[in-house]
């Protein structure tokens, strides 16, 4: 293997759970209060993240510029890995697969995602304190609403198994007994990330959601 694939491979690995799994726990937990609190709770969330001083920086540095380099490397693994679930169905190399299938269809989903918030808050679009009842408006849309709840899922198990593949290529679950136990825990964690993201979903369709996207509807209507 040639040393520059081993690093960058180090680097990708590293990358997906540091920062961007922190940034991905953070986020559900954020999106979750919308389940669990309603609209209030969630513009909070939001409003403590955007006020955390230097946020833009944190987010080209912590976010941006990680997700760019593991999404466009992953995608270049993807293409170029090398799937033999066919000929061997185990449940690792079925594991392997879905990596990267799920891989692709995260890096569409959080592409969307970013230009639906991030990108039409910086253009002037959006304003951060309206983003649970832009949500709101974007799952009324059947289609949207399928779109990010199979793009939560896979997100989900992309982390999770890459947790799993990062303990192991970083030398911390090197025996078969603590790969087969931490595989299980890890399945835990997708099952309970899902269930966080759909519920969050849920809860940004409930009906105060609903009636302020309809009031900021309303005003852009009469503001032309």
């Amino acid at each position: 293997m040639k040393r520059g694939y081993f690093y960058s491979r180090k680097l990708h690995s590293l990358l997906g759970v540091i920062p961007l799994g922190f940034f991905m726990i953070t986020h559900m937990v954020s999106n979750f209060s919308a389940f669990e609190g309603g609209l209030d709770s969630f513009q909070d969330k939001v409003a403590l993240i955007n006020g955390l001083p230097l946020v833009l920086v944190l987010e080209i540095f912590g976010i941006w510029l990680p997700l760019l380099y593991h999404g466009v490397y992953g995608l270049y693994i993807a293409y170029t890995a090398r799937n033999n679930v066919g000929n061997f169905n185990y449940g690792r190399n079925f594991a392997f697969l879905m990596q990267r299938i799920t891989g692709v269809i995260t890096f569409i989903f959080v592409t969307w995602h970013v230009f639906e918030t991030r990108v039409q808050i910086a253009l002037g679009n959006l304003r951060s304190e309206d983003l649970g009842t832009h949500m709101n408006s974007i799952f009324a849309n059947p289609f949207m609403l399928a779109f990010y709840v199979v793009g939560a899922v896979a997100a989900s198990y992309h982390f999770a198994n890459g947790l799993w593949a990062f303990f192991v290529s970083w030398g911390i679950t090197v025996g078969p007994r603590s790969q087969k136990v931490f595989a299980k825990i890890c399945m835990g964690l997708f099952v309970v990330m899902s269930v966080m993201f759909v519920l969050a979903i849920v809860g940004m369709r409930q009906e105060e959601f609903e009636a302020a996207s309809a009031i900021l509807a309303s005003a852009k209507s009469v503001i032309g």
